[in-house]
């Protein structure tokens, strides 16, 4: 049972960035830290914003890279580096074209499906690492993809993947104690 002691979430830094979809990632470790009353620091040694919360008992950092998309796994590495945190005890939160916007699923490793900040983890850190895959939706058109991803979603889309977020909040204590198998019944049963 291994227990996770760092929760990544994957977005771009900036307003610009803020509400669009490939922010997710970023969403959904806002929504745990405000859940937990905690506060991000920046901290540039580990190339983004660091917070440390308590979770069922045990202290688990986390973190937002401000590198960009492409460059996510430069952050996850200096982080877990310093802390000797192994890629199976890391979750990474990230936005999943393959899910409608709402359904959010738990797994480990895997490929990366094209998505850039996954490509930079595995380069950083290998394809160890749990992931939390929350649904966005696709555009229908691989070529649409970027634009899809980088706009905001619809306000329908937008509240069903906040949905999706809390569903997941809701099994974090089993995320994090290790609990992975109670916690996957949960979130796969629900859609």
């Amino acid at each position: 049972m291994s227990q996770i002691k760092l929760i990544v979430g994957l977005g771009n830094p900036g307003q610009k960035y803020a509400r669009t979809r490939h922010n997710a990632g970023f969403w959904f470790v806002d929504a745990l830290l405000q859940q937990r009353s905690g506060r991000f620091k920046s901290e540039s040694k580990f190339s983004g914003e660091v917070a440390k919360i308590d979770i069922g008992g045990q202290a688990v950092y986390l973190l937002k890279p401000m590198t960009f998309m492409n460059r996510s796994g430069l952050a996850v590495h200096q982080l877990a580096s310093f802390y000797k945190i192994p890629a199976e005890q890391i979750l990474v939160a990230h936005d999943e074209l393959d899910l409608a916007p709402g359904v959010v699923r738990l797994k480990a490793g895997g490929g990366h499906g094209g998505h850039n900040g996954l490509r930079d983890c595995h380069a950083q850190i290998g394809k160890g690492y749990w992931r939390l895959r929350l649904g966005i939706g696709h555009p229908g058109d691989k070529n649409k993809v970027l634009d899809y991803v980088l706009s905001a979603p619809s306000k329908s889309d937008e509240i069903a993947i906040h949905n999706g977020i809390d569903r997941a909040l809701d099994v974090i204590n089993e995320i994090v104690t290790g609990e992975m198998q109670k916690a996957m019944n949960t979130l796969h049963s629900d859609r």
